[in-house]
C-alpha cells in the first residue's frame, strides 16, 4: 500500500506552513499567553479562509470534503509552529463526530465552524477535562452513564484548570443532562465515543511530527552557533548522534502516522490499534526531541526566554492527551495477545508498504 502523498496534498500542506510561518511567530504564540482565553478569533478566521477548521466538513455543509490523510498534514504544521488555535479540538474532533451524528446538529454547525464563524469541543471518558471549552460554542459531552449530549456554552459551567503548556486551555465541564440534550446511548454512543478517541489520539500524533521536526532544528541551529573550545558543539560526534537519534525516531513514526490516518479515514479493522502504535511513536519521538534539544542547549534552554519551551511544553502536553502512554501501550498490548496486531509472521515490507 503506497502512502505517499500527491501533488495537491503536498500543495495543501506547504500553503499552511508558508501562512503560519508568517502569522504564527513564537512572539505572537507568547503575546496569546497574556490574553484572558488564549485564543484569537481574527486567526481563527484566517484559517477558515484557507480552509482548515472545514477540512473535513463535507461540501454541501461549506467544507473541502477532505479526510484525515489530509488532516494529519496540517496538524503536523500546526505542531511546527506551535499554533494554539483549537485546530484538533474542532477541526480534527468535533467536525468528524457532527458528521457521524448528522441531522439538524450538524446542519446547523458544520457551516458555521468551516466559516471560521464558530467552535466546538469534544469530551471523553478517558480524559477528565475539556480542551478548549472555554471558547467552545458547542460542547460534545459524556454523561456519568456514558451518553453523549450537545449543550452549548452558556448551558454548562466550565472551570479553567492549571496547565503546563501555556498555550493549552483545558477545563472541567458541568451540565445538565437531560432527554433534549441527550444524542446517543448504549451501543450507539460507545461507537461514536470510540471512533472519538481515535481521531484525537491521531491527531496529536500528527501534531508531535511537527514539534519533534522543530525540536530537532531548533537544537541544531543552535548547536551551529554555540562555540566550546573554539568550535561549534554541532560538530562534536557526540551532539550529531544524539539528534540523529531523534530523526531517527521522527522517520520511523511518521508512516506509522500515515498508516493511521488511512485507517481512521477508511474505517479499517485495526483502525485502534494502528493509532495506538502511532501516537506511541509520535509522542515518544517528541519527548526525545525536546530532551534532546535542552540537552543541546544547556541551562539557557531552561530560561523563559528561550522558545525552546514552547515546543517542549507542547510535546509533552500531546503525549498525555487522548489517551496517555500507558494507555495506548494496553491497547497495543492486548492485541498482541489476542493475536490481533496487524502484522504477523511472514510480513514483509517495501517503499510502498
Amino acid at each position: 500500500m503506497d502512502f505517499r502523498f500527491d501533488e495537491d496534498q503536498e500543495m495543501l500542506q506547504a500553503t499552511v506552513r508558508e501562512f503560519l510561518q508568517g502569522e504564527v511567530t513564537p512572539e505572537a504564540v507568547r503575546a496569546l499567553w497574556e490574553t484572558d482565553t488564549g485564543r484569537s478569533p481574527e486567526l481563527w478566521k484566517q484559517l477558515a479562509e484557507i480552509g482548515v477548521p472545514g477540512l473535513l466538513v463535507p461540501e454541501e455543509h461549506g467544507g473541502m470534503g477532505l479526510c484525515e490523510e489530509e488532516m494529519v498534514l496540517l496538524i503536523e504544521e500546526a505542531g511546527r509552529a506551535a499554533l494554539a488555535e483549537p485546530v484538533i479540538s474542532t477541526a480534527a474532533i468535533a467536525v468528524p463526530l457532527l458528521n457521524q451524528i448528522g441531522g439538524s446538529l450538524a446542519s446547523e454547525w458544520l457551516p458555521k465552524i468551516a466559516a471560521g464563524e464558530a467552535i466546538a469541543a469534544v469530551g471523553h471518558p478517558v480524559s477528565p477535562f475539556v480542551e478548549d471549552a472555554h471558547v467552545a460554542d458547542l460542547l460534545l459531552l459524556p454523561d456519568h452513564g456514558g451518553a453523549l449530549h450537545a449543550v452549548t456554552r452558556d448551558a454548562a459551567e466550565v472551570q479553567i484548570q492549571p496547565a503546563n503548556d501555556p498555550s493549552r486551555r483545558i477545563a472541567s465541564v458541568e451540565f445538565e443532562a437531560s432527554a433534549e440534550t441527550r444524542i446517543a446511548d448504549g451501543d450507539e454512543a460507545s461507537r461514536l465515543f470510540a471512533a472519538t478517541l481515535d481521531r484525537g489520539a491521531l491527531a496529536c500524533a500528527a501534531g508531535a511530527l511537527g514539534v519533534c521536526d522543530r525540536l530537532i532544528r531548533l537544537a541544531a541551529e543552535y548547536a551551529s552557533e554555540r562555540k566550546q573550545f573554539g568550535k561549534p558543539i554541532g560538530s562534536f560526534q557526540a551532539v550529531k548522534h544524539m539528534l540523529a537519534n531523534v530523526k531517527v525516531k521522527l522517520e520511523y513514526a511518521r508512516p506509522l502516522v500515515q498508516r493511521a490516518a488511512h485507517s481512521v479515514a477508511h474505517h479499517a479493522a485495526a483502525r485502534d490499534v494502528h493509532v495506538s502504535m502511532a501516537k506511541l511513536a509520535a509522542c515518544e519521538a517528541a519527548t526525545l526531541g525536546a530532551k534532546t534539544a535542552l540537552q543541546a542547549h544547556g541551562a539557557i534552554g531552561y530560561t523563559w526566554e528561550q522558545d525552546l519551551h514552547l515546543w517542549m511544553r507542547r510535546a509533552w502536553s500531546l503525549d498525555h492527551a487522548w489517551g496517555r502512554s500507558s494507555f495506548h501501550l494496553g491497547r497495543v498490548r492486548e492485541a498482541l495477545f489476542a493475536g490481533a496486531l496487524p502484522i504477523g509472521p511472514g510480513t514483509t515490507f517495501s517503499g510502498d508498504a
